[in-house]
């Protein structure tokens, strides 16, 4: 799905997967092709000293992003800029901050839960924070 993406920035999520296993490279598209499911055209920043990449209609991590992808050793967090104020029935968020939350990806199966779905639909109407 990249061609619905719109890169900016000197970096590629390429480079932020590269170290990861096959198997956590894998989970990595595989959240990223959700993301671009629910926002085509939506754009991507890799940042690649800090092994994110951000979502969104900018640059701007917390005024344009609504997501971020960050590939661990097994697992991927999908986080949210504006987690705390998402309805999440199922307590799949974590976090304690004022406003980020994310989720632990571990499989497939866990990108192609409804409810995981729904948390980036919601977060995506937290755009534009333009001001």
């Amino acid at each position: 799905m990249q061609q619905n993406i719109k890169t900016v920035g000197d970096g590629a999520f390429e480079q932020v997967i590269a170290g990861a296993s096959p198997e956590i490279q894998e989970l990595a598209f595989a959240a990223r092709d959700l993301i671009v499911a629910v926002m085509p055209g939506v754009t991507e920043v890799a940042w690649v000293r800090q092994q994110t990449v951000g979502y969104g209609v900018g640059p701007k991590k917390m005024s344009e992003h609504f997501c971020y992808i960050a590939p661990h050793g097994g697992h991927v967090n999908l986080g949210f800029f504006y987690g705390a104020d998402l309805d999440d029935p199922e307590s799949l968020l974590e976090g304690s901050g004022k406003l980020l939350r994310h989720l632990k990806l571990k499989s497939i199966q866990d990108v192609t839960q409804p409810a995981i779905r729904s948390l980036v639909e919601q977060a995506s109407g937290y755009l534009p924070k333009l001001k």
